[in-house]
């Protein structure tokens, strides 16, 4: 599925929308706006062409400011730039999605996105707050709205030409194949946590024989517990090839066939995500045979409601 032996520049084919994915993505889950402008910034200028948003993060016109000064300056153009954005879980009826993404795209200051997604498969009562809650501090559902009617809407998206590509996040394999049998715009993409922690092997093979992106996050861990990037099948790699954990972690995935996700304010790392080599096969095998642990760090998956913020990096 990689079009490019040099994995800084691996770009996935989607199955509908702008051709490809670049497999090496920038997420902007950064909860400071001036944080995310610098690192937005650093990261186009470091070489990643591919950025993940969501209205969720509250910071895609922090997203935007950046890009549009790199664009002004000249040096990278709009149409080289991959972006995604993502519907939060109280605009999941039908009449609340366009609204919702003409609103990001203003926050984004671009015309058009190239892959939109719905953040979960969880329905929150509509409105303007993102986390309803009961006086009980629950989280208040939507029971008036299935996935599939959402999915409906965003096709219509599709077809107003807007938005190139649409896809899920956070799903199961039950979910995704519900849509991908009611679906006549099938998902291009889907983005689920995933790390050699939590490799996720039977909903890739699923996404391999759909032709769908699977769109790897928190691929690093994000330096929770237990630390992926200190597994000593991890340091040892590392050590023997002249990388860094994070670099070995990194190449993995895109040499098993997925696009992923990496997030850091700080400029040294940025610069050291991009610039990934291929491993050797055995140290892809030590990786899939190897690792004994086996955990996901982000219940998000099992109630919509995200389960972190991302550290450490």
């Amino acid at each position: 599925m990689v079009a490019h032996d040099a994995l800084r520049q691996a770009q996935i084919a989607l199955s509908h929308g702008s051709g490809a994915m670049p497999a090496l993505g920038f997420g902007t889950l950064i909860p400071d706006p001036l944080a995310t402008r610098q690192a937005t910034k650093t990261a186009l200028e470091v070489g990643f062409r591919h950025f993940d948003c969501s209205e969720r993060y509250r910071n895609e016109q922090a997203v935007g400011d950046a890009m549009q000064e790199v664009f002004r300056a000249g040096t990278i153009r709009r149409k080289d730039v991959f972006v995604t954005t993502k519907l939060w879980n109280n605009n999941h009826r039908a009449e609340r999605v366009k609204p919702a993404f003409e609103a990001s795209c203003r926050r984004l200051q671009v015309d058009d996105v190239d892959c939109y997604l719905i953040h979960t498969p969880f329905a929150f009562k509509p409105g303007d707050e993102q986390d309803p809650r009961d006086e009980h501090g629950q989280v208040i559902y939507d029971t008036g709205v299935t996935l599939v009617e959402t999915w409906r809407a965003l096709e219509s998206l599709v077809d107003e030409g807007r938005c190139r590509a649409i896809g899920l996040s956070n799903v199961d394999l039950e979910k995704l194949q519900e849509i991908v049998e009611a679906a006549r715009i099938k998902p291009a993409v889907v983005e689920v946590e995933s790390h050699p922690y939590l490799p996720e092997w039977e909903l890739l093979d699923y996404c391999r024989r759909q032709g769908i992106v699977l769109l790897a996050f928190a691929a690093l861990g994000h330096a929770m517990e237990p630390r992926l990037l200190d597994d000593p099948v991890i340091t040892a790699i590392a050590q023997r090839l002249h990388k860094t954990p994070a670099q070995v972690a990194l190449a993995w995935a895109v040499q098993r066939g997925t696009a992923l996700l990496t997030t850091s304010v700080t400029p040294s790392r940025i610069r050291e995500n991009f610039e990934l080599s291929t491993l050797p096969e055995d140290a892809m095998q030590e990786i899939r045979d190897g690792m004994a642990t086996k955990i996901r760090f982000n219940s998000v998956v099992g109630t919509g409601v995200p389960g972190f913020i991302p550290g450490g990096r």
